[in-house]
């Protein structure tokens, strides 16, 4: 089923490397067009267009865009004990995660009376997309939601695509999740179109324009969010997921093989990759994909993934090569699963979470590691990061200076200034001394 890819006694330059492992066919430029189009028709129709592109694209017309909020209410208060439960642990623990990358505001002294205040402020609103295609994810609920509150977001909306089984409203759990977090405002929509609602606001149904737009979905997802940003802020262009493990002789075969497919479940789209310097490994996971595959919920579609270009077992010489393969495919998640993996970490640099050691499974960080598992995918790890309270945030300088700080700044100024042919800039400093 895995194809192998065996770059053994070859020079692994970063163009070797990615033209062995092509990613799926989803750069959001392909759909930059269709996508700007739909923005647009958002912009100018507003609900009308996001009614229609709802019966086109996702599960149907809905009752309304906008969610009543006592059909919020009742589906937190129907939520399953033990989905209510999960739901709470996980969010206490993104939140204490997320609480963690708070900075401190700190003033910084460059000498008498002369300081800068850093501090960081909350954007006022966010619009958070929770993707609903071929699963539904109130755990997407959890990790868009809890680091816009601990950043001090104010004003937090969330959007969701309409399911067919609902009668075209928003799935429960996605509302329920969205109750117990004290999010009531929730709109029906989704893709490119939900994309283009944040951006630009839609007045009818009560939807602000918002500063910051987080969340994953699919290309078109991704693409929108490409087409807004600098109208808002956006998180990263998260994806169809990924994963690839880098492991070692020693590595539990069916525990690798278990990886490999629990992200391929996700998507026809979904890369799994195994990078070994161990042939025995290798086949033995082959083997483990094949018979667990075959017998797992969505076998079609793991199978489809599995079996695409974008998948496969790559054998390398060593782990030094595992690594270089690693950070040129800067890989969404990547696991290490090798006699002393902490060594290996230290230099695996391009990726958008690592989990280390046969504890700790992709899946975990999908639910109740505490991380966050909206995470930058196609090779955006080597400059984007995953989602935490850092998009929501605005890093504010406060600068004050005496007059006699400035005196002393007073040649620095004028000098530049004229050196540039601003002498004004320097007249400003002046006209304070006169």
């Amino acid at each position: 089923m895995l194809r192998t890819i065996d770059l053994r006694g070859r020079s692994l330059d970063t163009a070797t490397i990615l033209a062995a492992l092509p990613r799926p066919a989803s750069d959001p430029s392909s759909v930059q067009s269709t996508v700007l189009a739909l923005i647009d028709d958002v912009r100018v129709r507003g609900e009308a267009a996001l009614l229609e592109q709802a019966d086109r694209f996702d599960g149907g017309r809905p009752p309304s865009v906008r969610v009543p909020a006592a059909e919020i209410v009742a589906a937190e208060q129907a939520l399953p004990s033990e989905i209510r439960s999960a739901l709470e642990i996980t969010a206490e623990r993104v939140r204490t995660a997320s609480r963690a990358q708070l900075s401190e505001p700190a003033t910084t002294r460059l000498g008498d009376g002369a300081t800068i205040l850093q501090r960081w402020t909350p954007v006022r609103r966010v619009g958070l997309y929770v993707p609903g295609g071929r699963a539904v994810y109130p755990s997407s609920v959890v990790m868009n939601v809890v680091p816009a509150q601990e950043a001090g977001v104010r004003a937090i909306a969330l959007a969701t695509p309409a399911q067919r089984d609902q009668g075209g409203r928003a799935h429960p759990v996605i509302l329920g999740a969205a109750g117990l977090l004290g999010v009531h405002e929730v709109y029906v929509m989704g893709g490119a179109g939900a994309i283009g609602a944040f951006a630009h606001g839609v007045p009818a149904v009560g939807l602000a324009r918002v500063d910051v737009v987080t969340g994953p979905g699919n290309v078109f997802v991704a693409a929108a969010k490409r087409a807004v940003a600098g109208l808002v802020g956006i998180d990263s262009e998260a994806g169809p997921t990924e994963i690839l493990v880098i492991a070692d002789a020693g590595a539990d075969a069916e525990l690798v093989a278990a990886d490999l497919i629990s992200q391929a479940e996700h998507d026809v789209l979904a890369a799994a990759v195994l990078v070994t310097d161990s042939a025995g490994l290798a086949a033995a996971v082959a083997a483990a994909v094949e018979r667990r595959a075959a017998h797992t919920f969505h076998a079609e579609r793991v199978r489809t993934s599995l079996t695409a270009a974008q998948s496969g077992i790559v054998l390398v010489d060593d782990l030094t090569a595992a690594i270089a393969v690693s950070n040129a495919y800067a890989p969404e998640h990547l696991e290490v699963q090798t006699a002393d993996p902490w060594p290996l970490v230290a230099e695996l640099t391009e990726a958008g979470a690592v989990f280390v050691g046969p504890g700790s499974p992709v899946s975990l960080g999908d639910y109740a590691a505490g991380s966050n598992h909206v995470l930058p995918t196609g090779g955006t790890a080597r400059f984007a990061a995953g989602l935490s309270v850092r998009p929501f945030l605005r890093q504010q300088q406060v600068v004050e200076y005496s007059l006699d700080a400035l005196r002393a700044a007073r040649p620095v100024v004028r000098a530049l200034a004229d050196a540039e042919g601003l002498p004004a800039h320097g007249d400003a400093v002046d006209a304070r001394f006169s």
